[in-house]
């Protein structure tokens, strides 16, 4: 989902501006996509035109054994996950173009302590991919949803939805016990981290930001194409990135590192949990990634999985630019800690 499918309602509350706070941009949208597959296609065209005219030198080192490799984990691990990447990005559009868009807001709770836990199992109904959760987050406070509601929904639409869950299955075949951690430890961080802000967090943490509106000559159709082409190119791009990087761990790390960090209990947890953050994998195929690396306990996989969702490299920038840096600074490391918390202890009592 993104962000120019929350449109502002007329009269809405706004939240306060941070004083001193600079501006930071607001995620682009879908009529500007935050990062050009332009410079992917130009890569490929010259790693051909050398491949052609230097069959010494570059095509030799593409017809080594290790690139060989890398270029087959790289592909496997893509092209298992990209179904499930095209049916969230669908599921996530049809929901975003064609439910009203108060729909959540008049079924939660008014008090935040019963609010949050309702947000949070809301994200099992209405799936969307972590991206798009964050100005729907903003949307729904602009509507009067309470911000510790807000936040919740934010964390847990992307991690509990039944998509991520049957991805999961799929990555980790009969290992039910894995996809009810998954879920379970899931939802507790985003409720924890949405209580927590309800007894600690403050308003003015949360800049002001105006949500671009929908054009009215718009049709639903031409919004939901445009809606649906942005995000899959958007978290298609970061799929690509993280299988890279799954299949150069295989191939550039040595084995003997691996099986040492693997082997290390905690060390082992906070490695995969860090290279979560790092990779900013789609929540819709992370667990094809955590399933590449089978050296790694389950629970050390399991935090790869809850870390992801809820706080990456993109998903600071996108609240940074939303809510402000203030905000991200503070709310990244607490959902970082929850999560990494929330693994251990489910782990321990579920697998």
């Amino acid at each position: 989902m993104t962000e120019v499918t929350s449109v502002v309602a007329e009269g809405a509350p706004v939240l306060p501006r941070q004083r001193g706070a600079s501006h930071v941009p607001s995620d682009s949208g879908p009529g500007r996509p935050p990062v050009s597959p332009g410079w992917l296609v130009a890569g490929l065209v010259v790693l051909c035109v050398l491949v052609r005219f230097r069959p010494g030198g570059v095509g030799a080192l593409l017809a080594s054994p290790a690139v060989a490799t890398w270029a087959t984990l790289c592909v496997a691990v893509s092209v298992q996950a990209l179904p499930f990447l095209v049916l969230g990005v669908a599921v996530s559009t049809v929901v975003t173009t064609f439910l009203p868009d108060d729909l959540l807001s008049r079924a939660l709770p008014r008090r935040q302590v019963l609010a949050v836990p309702a947000a949070g199992l809301a994200g099992a109904l209405l799936p969307g991919c972590e991206c798009g959760s964050v100005p729907v987050a903003r949307g729904l406070m602009s509507r009067g949803v309470g911000q510790a509601a807000a936040l919740t929904f934010m964390l847990a639409a992307p991690a509990v939805n039944p998509i991520v869950l049957v991805s999961t299955a799929v990555a980790f075949p009969g290992s039910p016990g894995m996809v009810a951690a998954r879920f379970l430890a899931s939802l507790v961080t985003a409720v924890v981290v949405g209580l927590l802000w309800t007894r600690f967090g403050r308003e003015d943490w949360l800049l002001a930001r105006a949500l671009p509106r929908r054009h009215d000559h718009d049709s639903r159709l031409g919004h939901a194409r445009t809606v649906a082409v942005h995000d899959f190119l958007h978290s298609g791009g970061y799929l690509v990135v993280g299988a890279a990087a799954s299949a150069t761990l295989h191939v550039v790390v040595p084995r003997e590192l691996l099986d040492t960090v693997a082997g290390r209990g905690l060390v082992s947890v906070l490695a995969l949990a860090v290279l979560a953050v790092l990779m900013a994998v789609c929540s819709e195929a992370d667990a094809f990634v955590a399933a590449s690396l089978p050296q790694f306990s389950p629970t050390a996989r399991l935090a790869f999985m809850v870390v992801g969702p809820v706080v990456d490299l993109k998903l600071v920038a996108l609240q940074a630019g939303t809510y402000g840096r203030g905000f991200a600074a503070r709310f990244a490391p607490v959902t970082f800690v929850v999560a990494v918390v929330s693994s251990i202890v489910t782990a321990w009592v579920v697998l």
